[in-house]
């Protein structure tokens, strides 16, 4: 039977950013995926990772910034990336975004192998 996701629910993160679950580990126990709302104030960064998920990112608005091993990639609004588990990526917001990540397997801390952690 489907099921009416009526509101997100919110990840607490550092550095201003905010995350808000539709699907996946912390909102619905779902594993397999997850989709949520990011929104990053302009400046937030995060560290380098290499996640054992895929994630698919849609900006809204603004613009995010993945730094690969090949260079940098700017993606703006209206457009998206598909990165892959095992690639070493890292995420800069340095004008602000609003975007979606779906994230498959989903989301979680332990596997997204940031190399401050």
């Amino acid at each position: 039977m489907p099921t009416l996701i009526t509101e997100p629910t919110l990840i607490p993160v550092p550095g201003g950013k905010r995350i808000e679950e539709f699907a996946g580990r912390v909102a619905s126990g779902d594993a397999s995926v997850s989709v949520a709302i990011m929104t990053a104030p302009a400046g937030w960064q995060e560290p380098a990772q290499a996640p054992a998920f895929d994630e698919v990112t849609v900006v809204l608005e603004g613009e995010v910034v993945v730094h690969t091993d090949a260079g940098p990639v700017t993606v703006a609004a209206g457009q998206a990336i598909v990165t892959r588990a095992g690639e070493r990526i890292r995420y800069d917001c340095p004008t602000g975004a609003r975007y979606i990540a779906v994230c498959a397997p989903a989301f979680s801390p332990d596997t997204v192998n940031r190399e401050d952690d």
